[in-house]
């Protein structure tokens, strides 16, 4: 069948990848795309935020099967409407995606159902927020209630830092994203991410990882959107696997379910491993990014056939097959980053990098100028290898990173610490 795929980031690369070897895909349109997309496809100039114009052009294309990458479509009910028209879509339903949309709907859903997760309160006003976090102490987390484009989370050490993230939240800076806070227990421990593949009913495992938020090395500087992943995630044992399914990724179906609003898709579990079991920090309803980028070259099973299962409610029929080997990824960003950041560096070496074995340059944002690449955006490359070890695999892509020639750009030189630290014994 043809296939459309929505979104233009490092993820859409990994994406299309693996979606345009699949025995199900005909021909591969990526909406809007980016360079690295375009090797496995046809990019084309779609304003996916017209969902109408969207269902014409899959009229027009014959198109069977739309996938959707990022999280602002998935929230904007572009999967609804695609259904409405007779179009097979994976993600979940604009109802279900409130599970990343609105972090109080899944704070409630929570205490609802049962789900370990931190304790927490819900602002509409920021005097009465205040005083609740000096009651409360610190350290404690505030976030903005909607999405924010991975700068709504503001874990506080102090007074000063919780007053000020309420703020600037609840005073606009983040738009209507911030219009409610919920403000919640800080938790203790480390992070992993385990994802999950739904149809409505069942949940099937679609492999773990851990990425790397702040922007320098040694977990220093602002939040990211993610310098760098990789996967597995060692500390997500077989045992903590199966409570995260039993004690928080079942219940949520459930829950759902008895909302009126099945999820299917990729539900993505934010986890804080406690020394009292796995809690869960936050879920994003589609596939991560850059994690996609150390999940994806790892699964041996036929990608479409899985994303068609869960659309169809036939999961529990399905076993996905994964390599033995570790995956690590360093992403490549433009200096500035998070801040505002220059566009139009030239890129050169990528295809120097990718002659090493087991070494993929995912295209984050780049841009093609003619016969160049060009950076395009904060988070531009994705350097991502194999091994037979998270050392190997590390070792590796920073092997390819050093044959890129980028001056503008930058890199954390760490990522996979701690699983580093862990294979050394």
């Amino acid at each position: 069948m043809n296939i459309l795929l929505i979104g233009s980031g490092g993820r859409e690369h990994a994406l299309a990848r693996s979606l345009s070897v699949s025995a199900h895909c005909s021909k591969l349109f990526i909406a809007p795309g980016n360079p690295g997309t375009a090797q496995h496809g046809t990019n084309v100039s779609l304003d996916v935020s017209d969902h109408q114009a969207v269902i014409e052009f899959c009229r027009v294309m014959a198109i069977g099967f739309v996938v959707v990458g990022p999280e602002a479509p998935l929230v904007a009910g572009l999967v609804d409407d695609l259904t409405a028209a007779g179009i097979k879509a994976f993600g979940p339903s604009k109802a279900a995606a409130q599970l990343e949309g609105s972090k109080a709907f899944t704070k409630d859903l929570c205490a609802e159902f049962n789900i370990p997760t931190a304790a927490y309160r819900r602002f509409t006003d920021a005097e009465t927020a205040k005083t609740y976090v000096r009651n409360y102490g610190v350290p404690i987390v505030v976030k903005a209630d909607g999405l924010a484009a991975g700068k709504g989370v503001v874990v506080a050490l102090s007074f000063e830092d919780a007053e000020s993230a309420i703020d600037m939240m609840i005073g606009g800076g983040l738009g209507a994203a911030g219009a409610e806070v919920v403000i919640e227990a800080f938790l203790e421990g480390e992070e992993a991410s385990f994802f999950a593949l739904c149809d409505g009913t069942t949940a099937i495992p679609f492999g773990t990882a851990q990425d790397h938020k702040r922007v320098f090395d040694g977990d220093k500087g602002p939040n990211t959107g993610g310098m760098g992943a990789y996967s597995p995630a060692a500390i997500l044992t077989p045992e903590l696997q199966a409570r995260v399914i039993a004690e928080i990724i079942e219940p949520t179906l459930k829950g759902m379910a008895a909302r009126g609003m099945p999820y299917k898709g990729i539900l993505y579990a934010g986890l804080m491993l406690t020394k009292d079991g796995p809690q869960l920090i936050e879920y994003n309803a589609r596939l991560g990014d850059p994690e996609t980028q150390v999940l994806l070259p790892r699964l041996n099973s036929d990608l479409v056939e899985a994303f068609l299962a869960a659309c169809d409610g036939t999961l529990n029929s399905v076993s996905l097959t994964w390599s033995d080997k570790a995956a690590l990824t360093v992403v490549m960003a433009a200096k500035g980053y998070p801040g505002s950041v220059e566009k139009g560096s030239e890129i050169r070496g990528i295809d120097a990098a990718e002659m090493l074995d087991d070494v993929i340059v995912f295209h984050a944002g780049t841009k093609q100028d003619g016969d160049r690449i060009v950076a395009n955006g904060g988070r531009v490359l994705n350097v991502t290898a194999l091994g037979e070890t998270i050392t190997d695999a590390q070792a590796k892509a920073y092997e390819a990173v050093s044959r890129i020639d980028w001056p503008e750009g930058f890199c954390r030189r760490d990522i996979g610490w701690r699983a580093v630290e862990r294979e050394r014994g």
